[in-house]
Protein backbone atom coordinates (compact mmCIF):
# COMPACT_ATOMS: atom_id res chain seq x y z
CA UNK A 1 0.00 0.00 0.00
CA UNK A 2 1.53 3.56 -1.14
CA UNK A 3 2.75 5.61 1.66
CA UNK A 4 -0.35 8.32 1.40
CA UNK A 5 -3.33 5.61 1.17
CA UNK A 6 -1.35 4.36 4.70
CA UNK A 7 -1.80 7.46 6.05
CA UNK A 8 -5.43 8.35 5.13
CA UNK A 9 -6.54 5.18 6.36
CA UNK A 10 -4.18 6.21 9.68
CA UNK A 11 -6.24 9.64 9.62
CA UNK A 12 -9.46 7.69 9.31
CA UNK A 13 -9.17 5.37 12.15
CA UNK A 14 -8.06 8.59 14.30
CA UNK A 15 -11.44 10.03 13.42
CA UNK A 16 -14.10 8.08 14.72
CA UNK A 17 -14.01 6.49 18.46
CA UNK A 18 -12.34 3.35 19.46
CA UNK A 19 -13.95 1.49 22.43
CA UNK A 20 -11.76 -0.67 25.01
CA UNK A 21 -13.71 -3.22 26.81
CA UNK A 22 -10.43 -5.18 27.76
CA UNK A 23 -6.98 -4.50 28.54
CA UNK A 24 -6.54 -7.30 25.61
CA UNK A 25 -8.93 -5.13 23.18
CA UNK A 26 -5.88 -2.59 23.89
CA UNK A 27 -3.20 -5.09 22.99
CA UNK A 28 -5.32 -6.05 20.02
CA UNK A 29 -4.98 -2.78 18.48
CA UNK A 30 -1.36 -1.70 18.99
CA UNK A 31 -0.44 -4.51 16.08
CA UNK A 32 -1.00 -2.19 12.76
CA UNK A 33 -3.69 -3.90 10.27
CA UNK A 34 -0.90 -3.76 7.87
CA UNK A 35 0.96 -6.73 9.23
CA UNK A 36 3.57 -7.15 12.15
CA UNK A 37 4.39 -3.83 12.20
CA UNK A 38 3.68 -3.10 16.27
CA UNK A 39 2.81 0.32 17.26
CA UNK A 40 5.03 1.70 19.98
CA UNK A 41 3.64 2.08 23.73
CA UNK A 42 4.70 4.18 25.51
CA UNK A 43 3.66 4.56 29.38
CA UNK A 44 3.82 8.22 31.24
CA UNK A 45 2.99 8.58 34.53
CA UNK A 46 1.92 11.79 36.37
CA UNK A 47 0.79 13.23 32.46
CA UNK A 48 -1.76 15.39 33.77
CA UNK A 49 0.31 18.59 33.79
CA UNK A 50 4.16 19.87 34.44
CA UNK A 51 6.95 17.69 33.39
CA UNK A 52 5.00 14.45 32.51
CA UNK A 53 2.07 16.56 30.51
CA UNK A 54 5.01 18.29 28.49
CA UNK A 55 7.05 14.60 27.91
CA UNK A 56 3.87 13.60 25.98
CA UNK A 57 3.73 16.39 24.02
CA UNK A 58 7.42 15.86 23.45
CA UNK A 59 6.67 12.04 22.14
CA UNK A 60 3.50 12.28 20.79
CA UNK A 61 3.99 11.31 16.51
CA UNK A 62 2.45 8.42 14.22
CA UNK A 63 2.43 4.96 14.66
CA UNK A 64 2.74 5.50 18.70
CA UNK A 65 0.23 4.46 21.68
CA UNK A 66 0.67 6.81 24.15
CA UNK A 67 -0.55 5.45 27.94
CA UNK A 68 -0.74 8.47 30.56
CA UNK A 69 -1.67 8.56 33.42
CA UNK A 70 -2.72 11.05 36.21
CA UNK A 71 -5.66 11.26 38.86
CA UNK A 72 -7.07 14.59 38.16
CA UNK A 73 -9.57 13.96 35.04
CA UNK A 74 -9.71 17.18 34.17
CA UNK A 75 -6.14 18.24 32.97
CA UNK A 76 -5.51 14.98 32.04
CA UNK A 77 -8.23 15.40 29.40
CA UNK A 78 -6.50 18.34 28.37
CA UNK A 79 -3.40 16.60 27.32
CA UNK A 80 -4.91 14.12 25.63
CA UNK A 81 -6.40 16.95 24.05
CA UNK A 82 -3.16 18.79 22.98
CA UNK A 83 -1.31 15.35 21.74
CA UNK A 84 -4.03 13.34 20.19
CA UNK A 85 -4.23 14.83 16.69
CA UNK A 86 -0.65 13.69 16.66
CA UNK A 87 -0.24 9.90 17.50
CA UNK A 88 -1.89 6.75 16.96
CA UNK A 89 -3.75 6.69 20.24
CA UNK A 90 -4.46 7.55 23.80
CA UNK A 91 -5.17 5.88 26.37
CA UNK A 92 -6.18 7.75 29.86
CA UNK A 93 -5.03 5.62 33.19
CA UNK A 94 -6.96 7.36 36.25
CA UNK A 95 -5.27 5.06 39.42
CA UNK A 96 -3.91 6.08 42.64
CA UNK A 97 -0.38 5.46 42.42
CA UNK A 98 -0.20 5.78 46.42
CA UNK A 99 -2.05 2.77 46.81
CA UNK A 100 -0.92 -0.91 45.85
CA UNK A 101 -4.23 -1.54 44.48
CA UNK A 102 -4.20 1.54 42.57
CA UNK A 103 -0.82 0.50 40.54
CA UNK A 104 -2.06 -3.05 40.19
CA UNK A 105 -5.59 -1.69 38.51
CA UNK A 106 -2.74 0.54 36.21
CA UNK A 107 -1.10 -2.81 35.73
CA UNK A 108 -4.07 -4.31 35.17
CA UNK A 109 -5.34 -2.29 32.46
CA UNK A 110 -1.84 -1.84 30.58
CA UNK A 111 -2.24 -5.18 29.92
CA UNK A 112 0.57 -8.14 29.07
CA UNK A 113 1.59 -6.21 25.59
CA UNK A 114 5.54 -5.09 25.47
CA UNK A 115 6.16 -1.53 26.34
CA UNK A 116 9.04 0.23 25.07
CA UNK A 117 8.93 3.09 27.11
CA UNK A 118 8.66 4.04 30.61
CA UNK A 119 8.55 7.24 32.34
CA UNK A 120 8.43 7.56 36.23
CA UNK A 121 7.25 10.91 36.27
CA UNK A 122 4.41 11.17 39.01
CA UNK A 123 5.75 12.71 42.50
CA UNK A 124 4.19 13.96 45.93
CA UNK A 125 6.54 16.73 47.77
CA UNK A 126 5.32 17.31 51.51
CA UNK A 127 7.24 20.14 51.98
CA UNK A 128 7.42 20.83 56.40
CA UNK A 129 9.67 20.34 59.03
CA UNK A 130 9.96 16.33 60.05
CA UNK A 131 8.96 16.87 62.71
CA UNK A 132 5.29 17.66 61.55
CA UNK A 133 4.83 15.38 58.53
CA UNK A 134 1.91 12.72 59.30
CA UNK A 135 2.47 8.86 58.86
CA UNK A 136 -0.25 9.07 56.09
CA UNK A 137 2.15 11.68 54.32
CA UNK A 138 4.66 9.83 54.74
CA UNK A 139 3.73 6.62 53.23
CA UNK A 140 1.96 9.17 50.48
CA UNK A 141 5.20 9.88 49.75
CA UNK A 142 6.95 6.08 49.99
CA UNK A 143 3.95 5.18 47.83
CA UNK A 144 3.63 7.38 45.07
CA UNK A 145 7.62 8.49 45.11
CA UNK A 146 9.13 4.78 45.41
CA UNK A 147 6.48 1.78 45.84
CA UNK A 148 5.19 3.00 41.67
CA UNK A 149 7.87 3.16 40.34
CA UNK A 150 9.69 -0.42 41.70
CA UNK A 151 6.31 -2.33 40.82
CA UNK A 152 5.52 -0.58 37.51
CA UNK A 153 9.34 -1.54 36.83
CA UNK A 154 8.99 -4.88 38.10
CA UNK A 155 6.14 -5.54 35.90
CA UNK A 156 6.76 -3.76 32.62
CA UNK A 157 10.71 -4.33 31.99
CA UNK A 158 10.75 -8.12 31.80
CA UNK A 159 8.98 -7.52 28.63
CA UNK A 160 10.57 -4.42 27.23
CA UNK A 161 12.18 -5.17 24.18
CA UNK A 162 15.92 -4.32 23.24
CA UNK A 163 16.07 -0.69 22.60
CA UNK A 164 13.52 0.29 25.13
CA UNK A 165 13.68 2.67 28.04
CA UNK A 166 13.01 3.63 31.17
CA UNK A 167 13.33 7.57 32.15
CA UNK A 168 13.04 8.13 36.13
CA UNK A 169 12.44 12.22 36.67
CA UNK A 170 14.30 12.52 39.55
CA UNK A 171 15.44 15.76 40.89
CA UNK A 172 18.82 17.85 42.49
CA UNK A 173 16.93 16.55 45.66
CA UNK A 174 18.20 13.09 44.83
CA UNK A 175 21.56 14.37 45.35
CA UNK A 176 21.33 17.53 47.91
CA UNK A 177 19.57 17.86 51.25
CA UNK A 178 16.84 20.75 52.20
CA UNK A 179 15.59 21.94 55.18
CA UNK A 180 12.05 20.85 55.58
CA UNK A 181 12.11 18.82 52.10
CA UNK A 182 12.89 15.49 54.31
CA UNK A 183 10.47 13.35 53.31
CA UNK A 184 10.80 14.01 49.25
CA UNK A 185 14.31 14.18 49.25
CA UNK A 186 14.24 10.33 51.22
CA UNK A 187 12.24 9.43 48.06
CA UNK A 188 14.35 10.40 45.72
CA UNK A 189 17.77 9.28 46.94
CA UNK A 190 15.99 5.73 47.18
CA UNK A 191 14.42 5.71 43.98
CA UNK A 192 17.87 7.13 42.67
CA UNK A 193 19.43 4.13 44.69
CA UNK A 194 16.95 1.51 43.22
CA UNK A 195 17.18 2.62 39.53
CA UNK A 196 21.25 2.48 39.27
CA UNK A 197 21.08 -0.86 40.60
CA UNK A 198 18.61 -1.63 37.72
CA UNK A 199 20.24 0.17 35.07
CA UNK A 200 23.72 -2.68 35.42
CA UNK A 201 21.00 -5.50 35.99
CA UNK A 202 19.31 -4.22 32.62
CA UNK A 203 22.88 -3.07 30.29
CA UNK A 204 23.07 -6.99 29.16
CA UNK A 205 19.71 -6.72 27.72
CA UNK A 206 20.11 -3.40 26.10
CA UNK A 207 17.44 -1.58 27.76
CA UNK A 208 18.35 1.72 28.79
CA UNK A 209 17.74 3.28 32.23
CA UNK A 210 18.14 6.88 32.21
CA UNK A 211 17.68 9.87 35.50
CA UNK A 212 16.80 12.89 35.25
CA UNK A 213 17.73 15.79 37.74
CA UNK A 214 15.86 18.88 37.54
CA UNK A 215 16.94 21.57 39.50
CA UNK A 216 13.62 23.35 40.87
CA UNK A 217 11.01 23.56 37.92
CA UNK A 218 8.03 25.92 37.20
CA UNK A 219 5.38 23.44 37.51
CA UNK A 220 2.17 23.10 39.54
CA UNK A 221 3.45 21.66 42.90
CA UNK A 222 4.65 24.98 43.93
CA UNK A 223 0.89 26.28 44.28
CA UNK A 224 0.75 23.70 46.74
CA UNK A 225 3.83 24.68 48.50
CA UNK A 226 4.45 27.72 51.28
CA UNK A 227 6.45 30.45 50.66
CA UNK A 228 7.16 32.90 48.35
CA UNK A 229 9.18 31.23 45.45
CA UNK A 230 11.08 32.67 42.52
CA UNK A 231 9.69 30.82 39.38
CA UNK A 232 10.05 33.21 37.36
CA UNK A 233 13.46 32.07 37.64
CA UNK A 234 13.22 28.22 37.43
CA UNK A 235 12.98 25.95 34.47
CA UNK A 236 9.66 25.52 32.44
CA UNK A 237 8.55 21.71 32.34
CA UNK A 238 9.58 22.11 28.03
CA UNK A 239 13.23 22.62 28.77
CA UNK A 240 13.06 19.17 31.21
CA UNK A 241 10.98 17.30 28.19
CA UNK A 242 13.54 18.76 25.65
CA UNK A 243 16.67 17.10 27.81
CA UNK A 244 14.13 13.52 27.86
CA UNK A 245 13.68 13.37 24.07
CA UNK A 246 17.63 14.40 23.74
CA UNK A 247 18.60 11.55 25.82
CA UNK A 248 16.06 9.08 23.87
CA UNK A 249 16.99 10.15 19.82
CA UNK A 250 20.33 8.83 21.17
CA UNK A 251 21.06 5.59 19.38
CA UNK A 252 20.36 2.95 21.35
CA UNK A 253 23.94 1.91 22.22
CA UNK A 254 24.35 4.26 23.50
CA UNK A 255 23.29 5.59 27.06
CA UNK A 256 22.79 8.89 28.69
CA UNK A 257 22.94 7.77 32.04
CA UNK A 258 21.70 10.57 34.04
CA UNK A 259 21.13 14.43 33.04
CA UNK A 260 21.58 17.18 35.41
CA UNK A 261 19.48 20.25 35.25
CA UNK A 262 19.63 23.69 36.83
CA UNK A 263 18.82 27.17 35.70
CA UNK A 264 21.53 29.69 35.55
CA UNK A 265 20.24 31.25 38.80
CA UNK A 266 21.29 28.10 40.53
CA UNK A 267 19.60 26.02 42.92
CA UNK A 268 16.37 28.29 44.28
Amino acid sequence: MAGTDRRAVRRARRSRPTIFNSALDVERWTFDVFGKHRMKRYLITGASRGIGRAIAEKLAVEDTVLLLHGRDTVALAQTRKAVEPRCAKVILLVHDLAKVSGVSDLIAQVGSGPIDLLVNNAGVAVVKPFTEITPIEWEQTVGVNITAPFLLTQRFVPRMPPGSSVVNILSVAAKTAFPNWSAYCMSKFALEGFSRCVREELRDRKIRVINVYPAATDTEIWDRVEGRWPREKMMSATQVADAVTFALARPTDTLVESIMLSSLAGNL
